[in-house]
């Protein structure tokens, strides 16, 4: 085995009943690697869709997909609640939805646009000293959690075949659309669950340009890896581009900062940008230095 495969992102559409750290094992078999990939953002395995495979120096960019905004379509079952917010849970309660109309779910969605507070799921894979969340309930332990900031940029009903709505949602990071399902069903009185989940965009990968696990895997195993794989740059699209010489390639490469005077000025873009030679080969992500106003290479690619 070799413990450096090439850089680069797999787009792959995630199929229902696989882990998400199942489809990285896939991908490091076919590889021949034992480190060096990983994903950017999981997804339960009652989920479909997009997740970014990072492959060697790529993995150094998967906090920007983790940060980035992603985009769901989600089916919410009216009328029955679980303990998991999903349909792999225990059924808690079950309560009548007949009533319930589709101007109704449609009010009730204003309330979960914009800045919200959200408490995740107790069956998460967050940590409360050291252990998962998931592993505590399943021990009987009680754990109270706290609202959590998240924030929900567009979010809309697609479709309303009573009991079930069909939900679009674009948010940002820490969003649990578990806990959307119960909440909505909560606000509406009769309780719900979701039913089924799909990725449709992390970042900049979108479903419809996505491969499955198996055709990820037979191009890696006969060669044709290159042919799917995205650069490391790929995620990092809102950032400004500099291009450097000889010189300045240099410096960055050896982790020294830029002189002064050289790229913008000011900090803009959250103070990152990219760094590029002249002959178009990414090279670093950038980070501005305000109080020696000068760029200092913050993560240095290809070296």
């Amino acid at each position: 085995m070799t413990d450096r495969p090439p850089s680069g992102i797999l787009n792959v559409d995630k199929p229902y009943g696989m882990t998400s750290m199942e489809v990285v094992r896939r991908i490091k078999r076919a590889l021949g690697v034992r480190k060096g990939v990983g994903h950017g953002g999981t997804l339960d395995p009652i989920a479909t869709g997009v997740i970014p495979v990072c492959i060697g120096q790529a993995t150094r960019v998967m906090e920007y997909l983790l940060d980035g905004s992603k985009e769901y379509t989600c089916r919410i079952r009216m009328g029955v609640s679980t303990d998991t917010f999903d349909a792999m849970g225990e059924i808690t309660a079950e309560r009548d939805a007949s009533h319930v109309t589709g101007q109704e779910v449609e009010s009730a969605l204003e309330e979960f646009r914009g800045e919200i507070a959200q408490v995740p799921p107790v069956y998460s894979a967050l940590k409360r000293q050291g252990r998962r969340l998931y592993d505590l309930a399943r021990a009987g332990v009680e754990v109270e959690l706290e609202p959590r900031p998240v924030v929900v940029h567009e979010i809309c009903l697609v479709e309303w075949d009573p009991p079930v709505a069909t939900v679009n949602v674009v948010c940002g990071k820490g969003f649990y659309v578990r806990s959307l399902a119960h909440d909505l069903g909560t606000a509406l009185g009769c309780g719900g669950h979701m039913k089924s989940l799909v990725r449709r965009r992390t970042g900049p990968f979108h479903i419809d340009d996505a491969v499955s696990i198996e055709d990820a895997v037979h191009a890696i195993e006969v060669g044709l890896m290159a042919e799917l794989i995205f650069g490391p740059d790929s995620v990092l699209e809102s950032m400004p581009v500099m291009v450097v010489g000889q010189k300045h390639l240099a410096a960055i490469r050896n982790g020294r900062p830029l002189p002064p005077g050289i790229g913008p000025s000011t900090d803009a873009s959250s103070g990152r940008l990219r760094a590029y030679t002249t002959d178009g080969t990414f090279v670093a992500i950038m980070r501005f230095d305000a109080k020696l106003r000068q760029w200092r290479p913050d993560k240095v690619f290809g070296s």
